[in-house]
């Protein structure tokens, strides 16, 4: 009976023993650290990204410094057309020559609208967004602007631009100009630009419009026949080169650099971001892959 009652306790104790190794493995297991993710070096001088749904930030470099933005100034200036009240798309707007006369002399990106013809506002937003027509943003904020004279109206525009800058907290962003051009005082931040795209992308109308490749407009003339526009192509190269981009924004200048502001959806998640001041337009699109890459690679 003694050496039953001592087999029994020889098979329970070597029991424990396997039991409290495999639990040991098993913690060996989980403890150890996950494979660390290297954040990238972008050319730009400034950069951002976010996760979307949760507003999480994922990269930051010099992501509160104020610089030239360019034509990403333009997310601003849709947004401000799309939330005007009772907003009628398919409302038409005659083309002035002050328009032309403005890209022109600016020597400014345009979607060559033609003086005297009746253009949509939806196809403004697409001359503004995919060329990134200065022309079709100064037609907008002559539309959207309150008052008798078209400065008044451009610049009480502009206002509004300000005034949904404030509403969103970014608060290291000034407009001066509907279309970044500016006249000295027209700056925002990675950090501030990617939440003025967020924000932008949550209107149906604007998230189709960003995402669009090409786009050919049909406008009536002054003598009232109709005239197909040349095919405007949206200059967010990363549309054709990385998997699930759906926007957002170039922008250029001699005192912005390349910008870009772009998002992507991966397997149900988006990423979306800026990158401010880098060298050429390759590279803009080289450092927005890489933010993108980085992201999706992260966990939140």
């Amino acid at each position: 009976m003694k050496t039953g009652i001592q087999g029994i306790r020889i098979r329970r104790a070597a029991a424990v023993v396997v039991t409290t190794s495999a639990v040991l493995a098993a913690g060996a297991l989980t403890a150890a650290p996950a494979q660390a993710v290297t954040a990238p070096s972008i050319v730009a001088k400034g950069g951002y990204a976010m996760d979307d749904a949760t507003g999480k930030s994922l990269y930051t470099k010099a992501a509160d410094t104020k610089r030239s933005t360019g034509s990403t100034t333009k997310i601003m200036t849709a947004k401000v057309v799309l939330a005007q009240p009772n907003l009628n798309l398919d409302a038409k707007v005659t083309i002035q020559k002050a328009y032309s006369d403005y890209v022109v002399k600016n020597n400014a990106s345009q979607a060559h609208l033609i003086v005297g013809d009746k253009v949509t506002v939806r196809q403004l937003l697409y001359g503004l967004m995919l060329p990134s027509g200065c022309d079709a943003a100064y037609a907008l904020a002559d539309k959207y602007g309150s008052g008798t004279t078209r400065d008044a109206r451009v610049k009480s525009f502009i206002g509004k631009m300000n005034s949904s800058a404030k509403s969103l907290g970014m608060t290291n962003t000034r407009f001066d100009s509907f279309d970044g051009i500016g006249n000295g005082n027209n700056y925002s931040t990675p950090r501030d630009l990617t939440k003025l795209a967020r924000s932008a992308m949550k209107n149906s109308t604007f998230r189709t419009i960003v995402k669009t490749k090409t786009y050919t407009a049909k406008t009536i003339t002054k003598t009232g026949s109709t005239r197909t526009m040349g095919t405007w192509t949206n200059t967010n190269t990363l549309l054709n080169s990385y998997s699930g981009a759906i926007g957002v924004k170039t922008g250029s200048g001699p005192q912005a650099g390349a910008c870009l502001v772009f998002a992507a959806t991966r397997n149900g998640r988006t990423v979306i971001g800026t990158v401010l001041a880098s060298t050429t337009y390759a590279q803009r699109a080289t450092d927005a892959t890489k933010l993108l890459n980085y992201g999706f690679a992260k966990k939140v």
